[in-house]
């Protein structure tokens, strides 16, 4: 994977969203009409025509001078209604090549992992026959994962050396606590198994990052399945349904060498180490609590690494909304090839943050742009920040006005992001999860979701500004209103690749 160069085309998961019952049998969940819904109400959200259709896989062109630019080029469809595609993989990246017997005959990034968290399924598609028409060379059903490794909710996926990694959140049976790694030979698309040792677990699976050269994997945690698909309830943040550790691993051993207690009401997510394999540096966003946690490696302390709050985006004070402070709620960050800038988004704030992390311990806010979010156009939204200047001074100052790119209004709010190689590029969807965007964001499953891009300055010490002549609306796709996830670049992106 080289740095430099115009990326022509963008790969996405695009979700057809279906009826989600929500806050059911006494749940007291957040209510983005401004209550909470009580015993007996069941919040159903859903869009009838998309029912019957399965996910697909979007291909996107952003080369600027094609006469196709800015649109979906390519949509292929999944095997069957239902599997809320998430996150993308490679079945082989940078990793293969620290051994000459794991570059497969084909080369790497000729195909993509994509997971249907609901439906289990695990599907792989070939990229690199047609790159602009797509086709599925096969799936790993939920069956055969169910049956071979007892695992279902596929979420993150990584190539290794020999085997496509697959982070899954719960048992075959929905148990978060059953949790696990599925291991797939690329070849075969054979389930080998679980990964991890036996008798090693966490309480939650979500995110996962790997660096041999330190012997280290590093896993967060999201939440318990069920009731993530029934929308966000605080009390089940409080009762422990929800993630709060950091777990690292022994990467040889497949055994978990220690975890750090984030804290209640942390929710790490996202997790990555610095590109260079040297460097035993990463990072964890807590969505919850906004903050940034960096990790590095601690020989004296009891998990062999250290952890350390470097940023938080605090929560503000609202009116207008189900309850009085709103969290900024990080989904995604990035970091760039060169390390020097890592971009973060915050779903229901709106915005994208530029941090320069050359030094680590001690990020630099440096850019900032506003993509949707609940705060903006408060005259439409009914959001208000209840002190506008306390919120000001934290640097939380969303535009009076909603997010309008060349006609379409952006729906829902920041949310996964992906970085050119070259690092002057930076696309962002808006949608997180489909029963998550029904309940803050109605309008976005209604309408569908965007795809936007925002151009980063890298030569002037950094800067963020949103890209005018570039949206993609998959509120305009054939087969009803969408909702654009996670994004790959072929031949590999700053979230898909981990040299060794």
């Amino acid at each position: 994977m080289t740095a430099g160069g115009q990326e022509t085309l963008l790969y996405l998961p695009a979700v057809l969203h279906r009826e989600h019952k929500r806050h059911t049998g006494g749940d007291g969940g957040i209510d983005n009409e401004g209550g909470r819904d009580g015993e007996g109400r069941e919040g159903v959200s859903g869009h009838g025509s998309q029912k019957a259709h399965p996910d697909y896989l979007a291909t996107v062109d952003v080369d600027p001078k094609s006469p196709t630019y800015a649109t979906v080029i390519h949509r292929l469809p999944m095997l069957s209604p239902g599997d809320e595609l998430h996150h993308l993989g490679w079945s082989s990246c940078s990793s293969c090549r620290s051994t000459a017997a794991g570059v497969p005959p084909g080369g790497t990034h000729t195909t993509l992992v994509a997971g249907g968290v609901l439906s289990g399924d695990i599907h792989f598609i070939d990229v690199a026959s047609n790159p602009r028409a797509p086709t599925l060379a096969g799936t790993v059903h939920a069956a055969e994962v169910a049956e071979s490794a007892d695992l279902s909710w596929p979420h993150t996926s990584h190539c290794t050396p020999d085997a496509v990694l697959v982070s899954c959140m719960a048992s075959a049976d929905g148990d978060p606590a059953g949790n696990g790694f599925l291991s797939i030979d690329p070849a075969t698309r054979r389930v080998l198994g679980r990964w991890e040792a036996p008798g090693e677990g966490t309480p939650h699976g979500y995110d996962f990052w790997y660096q041999p050269r330190h012997d280290v994997m590093v896993s967060s945690g999201w939440g318990t399945p069920a009731q993530l698909v029934r929308g966000f309830d605080p009390a089940h943040v409080a009762a422990g349904g929800y993630g709060r550790t950091l777990t690292f691993w022994s990467w040889s051993r497949r055994a978990i060498t220690g975890s750090v207690d984030l804290g209640a009401g942390s929710v790490p997510l996202e997790v990555r180490f610095l590109h260079n394999p040297d460097a035993a540096v990463g990072f964890v966003a807590c969505a919850l609590s906004g903050e940034l946690v960096r990790f590095v490696k601690d020989l004296d302390s009891a998990a062999g690494w250290s952890t350390s709050v470097v940023t938080t985006v605090p929560s503000v004070a609202v009116t207008g909304w189900a309850l009085p402070t709103m969290p900024a709620l990080i989904t995604d960050f990035v970091i760039s090839l060169d390390d020097r800038y890592l971009y973060m988004a915050c779903w229901l704030h709106g915005d994208v943050r530029q941090y320069d992390i050359r030094d680590t311990a001690n990020p630099r806010l440096v850019g900032q742009v506003y993509i949707g979010g609940l705060l903006s156009a408060p005259k439409e939204s009914g959001v208000v920040l209840a002190d506008a200047a306390a919120a000001a001074a934290d640097g939380i100052v969303p535009p009076s006005s909603p997010t309008v790119v060349n006609g379409v209004r952006v729906r829902g709010g920041a949310q996964m992001v992906q970085l050119s190689r070259d690092g002057r590029r930076l696309y962002v969807s808006t949608s997180l999860f489909s029963a998550w965007d029904a309940q803050f964001y109605p309008d976005l499953v209604a309408c569908g979701g965007q795809l936007v891009r925002v151009d980063v300055d890298v030569d002037g010490g950094g800067g963020l500004s949103l890209a005018r002549d570039f949206v993609v609306d998959f509120g305009a796709e054939p087969w009803g209103p969408a909702l654009a996830h996670e994004m790959r670049l072929p031949g590999g992106d700053c979230t898909s690749d981990i040299w060794m």
